[in-house]
């Protein structure tokens, strides 16, 4: 397995390249200038392995949710290097990214930031063929909306939690100081992505799409009490 891993849907961007069992990897959180960044960290791990896009056998994308921009630059770029080396793509939630680091222990409720003083947020549960699944897929809401069901997660992870400290007493999970500061990364994808590769579950690059789950990306000036 030669997969190739990208996200950039939130502040960090970071590229990954799993090679069989072996993991290439970057991981930036860059004041400005995203989309460059993300090509010369996906120039940089191919460089390191020696290896072109075409020698690949799948490109794993992060999805979002996340930033609008972000989302959209992580797509545009999978669809083209897939598009170029004539590669399936694999799409991978962001919080499914999140939620797989912290998988292990059990179920995991993942949030993030989504601004506008609302979070994205979603429980995840361990999977033995595709590495995590949904409990609560991915959704937006204040922070009094996140209500973990059962089967009640007990850990929870990613960058929501450290926005809004007051989360994790109130969703009953337990996060870490480096949990809540946790954003999704490409090593996770690309370790979700083979997993979905041998599941069947790679698409064709014309089918990737970004997963917003809020289609609205600014609060109207009465909305912000203006």
């Amino acid at each position: 397995m030669r997969l190739l891993a990208l996200d950039a849907s939130t502040e960090a961007c970071s590229a990954a390249l799993l090679v069989d069992d072996h993991l290439i990897h970057r991981y930036e959180e860059p004041a400005g200038g995203q989309a460059e960044r993300l090509l010369e960290l996906i120039d940089a791990v191919l460089a390191e392995a020696g290896l072109r896009p075409a020698a690949l056998d799948a490109i794993a994308a992060g999805v979002g949710p996340g930033a609008f921009t972000g989302v959209r630059l992580g797509v545009a770029v999978a669809q083209g290097l897939a598009f170029g080396a004539t590669l399936p793509v694999v799409p991978i939630a962001t919080l499914e990214a999140l939620a797989w680091r912290a998988i292990a222990t059990g179920p995991v409720l993942a949030c993030l930031d989504a601004r506008m003083a609302e979070v994205y947020w979603g429980c995840y549960r361990p999977d033995p063929r595709r590495g995590v699944a949904s409990l609560i897929a991915p959704r937006v809401g204040p922070v009094g909306s996140v209500r973990p069901e059962a089967p009640a997660p007990r850990r929870g992870i990613g960058r929501g939690f450290s926005a809004y400290p007051g989360l994790a007493a109130l969703a009953g999970v337990e996060v870490t100081g480096s949990d809540a500061r946790a954003l999704p990364d490409a090593r996770d994808l690309a370790r979700l992505g083979a997993l979905r590769v041998a599941a069947g579950e790679a698409i064709d690059p014309a089918a990737l799409a970004p997963l917003y789950v809020r289609d609205k990306v600014a609060a109207t000036e009465a909305e912000r009490g203006v």
